[in-house]
């Protein structure tokens, strides 16, 4: 399956991101951490995006947190801490990492309605880091089926564009609540191969909020929850939600 898929954190500028691993799920780490940045000129060796989803915890994408010996996290204030790696779940593509308090307020995710075919979702997050703007980054879709690769019951199949580096970062609903995480795009020059030059476009793919959910429970995380009524709101207002909570983060080996 991974064949088809693209991992989407951003690597130094720009070789193939690690696979996923093997591993057990770890428990989070107590709340004492350390908060020292690397030595001013170390370069990453690769990067992605988090959002913070209870007081001192960031969620992202596990393919992002593989085999990093140190992790950073730069918040909207420009306040950039150690994230220390607490648990993984590469099965769900999921990681929890723990930051400093009040490193910025939690996201909600989504309790209802259910998620339809069709509904609007925005992602926010640092594609290409070192190529694009430095800053976030918002794009839009719709879910475009409630499986992923080949009925993959863990994914949302989304058509907001993403990038590398999107990896780990907030699918948000026309609300502003997180419904998904973004962790992968199709391989579009081996599909391209596999069906004589076919381009696919805007196939991408979202971890479940439901399993976002259920991973942070199973791991001592107690997420907001939020009912997705009332009127929507516009793309612009959804990046003003997802912009004091979203984070850059940096891998370095």
């Amino acid at each position: 399956m991974f064949a088809l898929l693209l991992l989407i954190s951003t690597p130094a500028l720009a070789a193939k991101p690690p696979p996923l691993g093997a591993g057990d799920v770890l428990p989070v780490p107590p709340a004492a951490l350390p908060a020292r940045p690397p030595q001013q000129g170390a370069r990453p060796a690769a990067t992605g995006t988090g959002f913070v989803v209870a007081n001192g915890r960031l969620m992202t994408a596990a393919h992002v947190v593989q085999g990093c010996a140190r992790m950073t996290a730069r918040n909207a204030q420009n306040q950039t801490v150690t994230a220390t790696v607490g648990a993984v779940d590469p099965r769900r593509d999921l990681a929890v990492l723990g930051v400093p308090a009040n490193f910025g307020p939690p996201l909600s995710f989504r309790e209802m309605p259910a998620v339809r075919r069709g509904d609007t979702v925005v992602t926010y997050g640092f594609p290409l880091s070192g190529l694009l703007s430095s800053g976030p980054t918002l794009t839009s879709g719709d879910i475009s089926a409630l499986s992923g690769l080949r009925d993959n019951p863990l994914h949302f199949q989304i058509s907001a564009p993403v990038q590398p580096g999107n990896s780990g970062g907030p699918l948000l609903d026309s609300q502003g609540n997180i419904v998904g995480v973004v962790t992968s795009k199709l391989n579009a020059a081996k599909v391209a191969q596999m069906t004589g030059g076919d381009i696919p476009q805007n196939i991408n793919f979202a971890v479940k909020g439901s399993e976002a959910l259920a991973f942070l429970t199973e791991n001592g995380v107690t997420a907001w929850r939020a009912a997705s009524t009332g009127a929507e709101k516009r793309p612009a207002e959804i990046g003003e939600i997802a912009n004091p909570s979203t984070v850059f983060l940096s891998c370095y080996k």
